[in-house]
């Protein structure tokens, strides 16, 4: 149960720590900046947008809409008519662990930001 976890934990992290590297490198070499700090503050904006979305996710309240009718914005806000349900026990529980998927992948790569940031020594 583990290994296939942290695969797919694993495929997370470089389906998102890859593009944000190259748009790093990228952003760096336009604007002129050295190369590890802009790898470092890519890794940081990416990693605290991830951890914010994370808490936001989790934080969902247990009260849903009832279709998706009863939503305004692509489904953002629901309508002002009171066609609210309780979440299931479903629902709840894929919130926490999006969530927590969401703070763990942010973590990790304000982790490897600490790790690529020349502006201050770790040792």
């Amino acid at each position: 149960m583990w290994l296939p976890a942290l695969r797919r934990f694993a495929q997370l992290l470089v389906s998102i720590g890859v593009p944000t590297l190259a748009g790093s490198i990228l952003f760096g070499f336009l604007l002129g900046a050295p190369l590890p700090r802009s790898i470092a503050l890519g890794f940081y904006l990416v990693g605290s947008f991830l951890m914010i979305a994370g808490f936001f996710f989790g934080n969902r309240g247990p009260v849903r809409p009832r279709g998706a009718e009863d939503m305004l914005f692509a489904g953002l806000f629901p309508t002002s008519s009171r066609r609210l349900r309780w979440a299931t026990r479903q629902e709840n529980d894929e919130a926490i662990n999006f969530s927590a998927v969401f703070v763990a992948l942010g973590f990790v790569l304000i982790l490897l930001g600490i790790a690529s940031d020349n502006k201050h020594a770790l040792f």
